[in-house]
């Protein structure tokens, strides 16, 4: 079957997402140790990418655990420095795509707020042909219903789709579905694999 459409996850594919290498900066690495041995902040955030508010989350969180309370509001507060920065080549390759008229979806574990922030610092993210957002939709990566779901909306599946994530669980749930996948390590390989797809010539994905 053709590819009829490109699906990008967003954290460490279009955009880099490594919390601990900020708190390490931020606080050093023994505190950042500490503060993640005694606080689930994957926890926290994953609440938010199931849909809960943004800010009241981060700052429940940091309420509830006094001790850590100003780094904990850091996940909020300085949020768009700890999901930074842009991967350049990834999105060079989403509108290398685009440009040959290949319809481009997201499919990301993102809050509602925090990624309407993002937005605004990185426009990229308003240029998907559809738009696959947790915190919408309420169901997670790597759920099967988030799979189901863009399957319903955009009438599409199996080998219609091709899904670039770096999780490989996520990776695994989408290809349980028939989905062509292809686990990102970076985007060198990644326009690789849309070359060896023919989706874009080695020009066209540099």
């Amino acid at each position: 079957m053709t590819i009829k459409a490109v699906v990008f996850d967003i954290g460490n594919v279009l955009i880099e997402w490594q919390p601990e290498r900020f708190y390490d900066s931020v606080i050093g690495e023994t505190r950042r140790r500490e503060m993640f041995a005694a606080v689930d902040l994957h926890a926290m955030n994953e609440k938010v990418d199931l849909g809960a508010h943004f800010t009241d989350t981060v700052y429940a969180c940091a309420d509830e655990n006094p001790e850590w309370r100003d780094e904990i509001r850091m996940w909020h507060d300085r949020w768009i420095e700890m999901a930074s920065p842009v991967i350049d080549h990834s999105v060079r390759l989403m509108t290398a795509l685009q440009a040959k008229g290949m319809p481009v979806f997201s499919l990301t574990n993102f809050g509602i707020q925090s990624y309407d922030f993002a937005a605004t610092h990185y426009p990229f993210l308003r240029a998907f042909d559809r738009d696959f957002i947790s915190g919408h939709m309420q169901v997670i990566k790597p759920d099967a219903q988030i799979y189901q779901m863009l399957e319903d909306a955009s009438g599409l599946s199996g080998a219609d789709l091709i899904f670039a994530d770096d999780r490989a669980d996520n990776i695994e749930a989408a290809a349980a579905r028939g989905w062509q996948t292809h686990l990102f390590e970076g985007p060198q390989g990644w326009a690789d694999r849309l070359v060896s797809e023919g989706l874009l010539t080695s020009a066209e994905a540099a």
